[in-house]
């Protein structure tokens, strides 16, 4: 199976491309991982929300084939324990999904085409987090996962 990280902009801060990097090393001891970063929408002053979400959605969709499993990381999306997202997970390792795509949208969410095209929406936290440090938390999640699936001292609980 491969996993994609879809994200909307770039990484800006320096230590956080240095954690993202270093979760995304450890990755690749277990599952085919990388990580998309699709260029922020130029010239937005004269846009809506709802049309820089259409537009950062037809980014987002282009990097989506039609056998992938888009799961988006949103607000309003399931919240699961570490435990019950490494089972998520799994699930996808024994149907033999051939692709499962995490996506993390823009500073507005998702537009609606995105949300009709996913199969799931899974939340990190209640909490409001900025997206940059968003990126950092679900690349370490995942890894977290496949150290829960393989019975590794990572996770302690």
């Amino acid at each position: 199976m491969n996993i994609v990280l879809l994200c909307v902009g770039k990484t800006q801060e320096a230590y956080l491309r240095e954690g993202i990097r270093e979760y995304e090393r450890r990755l690749q001891h277990y599952i085919s991982f990388k990580r998309i970063e699709l260029p922020d929408i130029k010239n937005t002053g004269g846009l809506t929300i709802q049309q820089i979400k259409e537009k950062e959605g037809l980014l987002l969709l282009k990097n989506v084939g039609i056998q992938d499993c888009l799961v988006l990381f949103d607000e309003n999306g399931t919240t699961y324990s570490s435990k019950q997202m490494s089972f998520q997970i799994e699930q996808h390792l024994s149907k033999g999904t051939k692709s499962l795509l995490f996506s993390i949208g823009g500073a507005y969410g998702f537009s609606p085409q995105v949300y009709e095209r996913a199969q799931a929406k899974w939340s990190l936290s209640a909490l409001t987090l900025p997206h940059q440090l968003v990126r950092l938390l679900c690349v370490e999640q995942i890894y977290r996962c496949f150290t829960i699936i393989r019975g590794e001292a990572y996770h302690h609980v």
